[in-house]
């Protein structure tokens, strides 16, 4: 194994995106050899963290060392730990034994983010050809307990929704307000009436409506908005009687 590492602790990241029609995560590709049969499993980013480095910053590092990606809002979420899990995962184990990684408890500490998904391909933007992003509810495996660290990371995200103005970092700069609508129904899994969903938002002063509309599209074309972070803020100081 690496110097400098914790055996035992380890933290990995559930990364989501949204293409206006799912919500989507990000994995890697584990590609090893058993006996000759190559394996290429899913797995989320994540990695043990050093000696000496506290969480967040461990969270940043393997983010950016197995995706490429930085400057990314991290949330610790959860932690995990699966004391019997190698007994039924033979191929982790075996995985394990490769790279000279810890056979015993394992604990996991995990963070999300979101992403605008329609920055791919800029600068900003930039990962591995290891990495993708599947939606949410077609995977159906991951290696060790990744299966139940995505699990957990939308029950959070669907608290945070009603509370925050989390979902604002899935969408583009400019939407309109049927892909928020539609976010908001992907994430808390359930239909809006449009009227009352729009109803709902329309006194909320930091959704600022553009003077500008979509284009080349077969239905009428829809205002683009942006939410204004700096207008929520102000709200949010006032409130607070700051």
């Amino acid at each position: 194994m690496q110097p400098g590492l914790i055996p035992n602790v380890s933290v990995d990241c559930v990364v989501f995106g949204f293409d206006l029609t799912n919500l989507d995560v990000l994995l890697i590709e584990r590609k090893f050899t058993i006996k000759g049969i190559v394996y290429n499993d899913l797995k989320l980013p994540g990695d043990l963290i050093r000696i000496n480095e506290d969480l967040d910053d461990a969270a940043i590092r393997i983010l950016n060392e197995e995706t490429g990606l930085g400057n990314l809002e991290l949330k610790q979420f959860g932690s995990f730990d699966s004391p019997n899990l190698l007994k039924q995962k033979k191929r982790d184990l075996e995985w394990l034994q490769q790279k000279d990684r810890t056979k015993e408890h394992l604990i996991t500490i995990a963070y999300y983010s979101l992403i605008d998904m329609t920055q791919q391909g800029s600068a900003a933007f930039s990962i591995n050809d290891t990495v993708r992003f599947c939606p949410v509810n077609e995977v159906s495996y991951m290696v060790m307990d990744h299966m139940d660290i995505l699990k957990g990371a939308p029950a959070h995200l669907r608290v945070e929704i009603l509370s925050h103005p989390v979902a604002f970092g899935l969408l583009p700069e400019k939407f309109t307000l049927s892909q928020m609508q539609k976010l908001y129904e992907v994430i808390l899994e359930k239909t809006f009436d449009k009227r009352n969903f729009r109803k709902k938002f329309a006194n909320m002063k930091y959704l600022i409506p553009l003077n500008e509309k979509e284009v080349g599209v077969a239905h009428s074309p829809a205002r683009f908005y942006f939410f204004s972070r700096e207008e929520y803020t102000k709200i949010m100081n006032d409130n607070m009687g700051n």
